[in-house]
């Protein structure tokens, strides 16, 4: 009787799908593991280290985006869903490498081996009073690099209320992203960069 009993037992098992010795255990599904959560990084470079100032407002208004890095430090964007982009711009006038910083070679060296397919949002850092026919021209390259690359642009801004003169961060009327200027607007920044991330929040970004 006891052997008929535990024959029966170990046919049961295997017809539900267990080893013999295994325990019984509920299917459960498994829940998401850390590394499969979304993860948004914050990217610049800088000279006189109002964009980093700027990464930092964004940084504190989007507390789950990671710590600002400059960009210099950076080889790998396989981990991000989604990235924030900034930089300054050498007001030169010239069709590329207008950031004056680690940029100028980093998008045109490293970016075109890496490609990446997630979101891209952009900010600029200028001075719209002394340098208004090229402000924040940096950050109209940074757009063409990116969107070049793969990735999906997010987070126009109108140009409303700007003293600039020409900029080439404008596409169909808007400014690529946020733009701000520490040198004049510095009390400006701060609620700017909270506006910004509440507006990538609303387009799908995790912040």
């Amino acid at each position: 009787m006891l052997f008929r009993a535990a024959l029966l037992a170990a046919l049961m098992g295997l017809a539900l799908g267990f080893t013999p010795g295994a325990s019984l255990r509920a299917r459960t599904r498994r829940a998401p593991t850390a590394a499969m959560a979304m993860k948004t990084g914050v990217f610049y470079s800088t000279t006189t280290g109002n964009t980093e100032t700027v990464a930092g407002y964004i940084n504190a208004a989007a507390p789950n985006a990671e710590e600002a890095m400059d960009i210099s430090e950076v080889d790998d964007l396989s981990g991000y869903d989604s990235i924030i982009v900034g930089a300054p711009t050498w007001h030169t006038g010239a069709d590329k490498e207008r950031s004056g910083t680690a940029w100028d070679e980093w998008l045109y060296d490293v970016l075109p081996g890496l490609g990446f397919s997630g979101k891209v949002a952009i900010f600029g850092v200028g001075d719209s009073l002394s340098y208004a026919d090229n402000y924040v021209d940096a950050a109209g390259e940074l757009y063409d690099c990116f969107t070049g690359a793969g990735a999906t642009h997010v987070g126009s801004v109108s140009t409303d209320g700007y003293q600039h003169v020409d900029s080439k961060a404008v596409r169909g009327g808007s400014f690529v992203g946020m733009m701000f200027d520490e040198d004049n607007e510095y009390d400006k920044s701060e609620e700017r960069a909270g506006a910004w991330v509440a507006q990538l929040k609303g387009e799908g970004m995790a912040l």
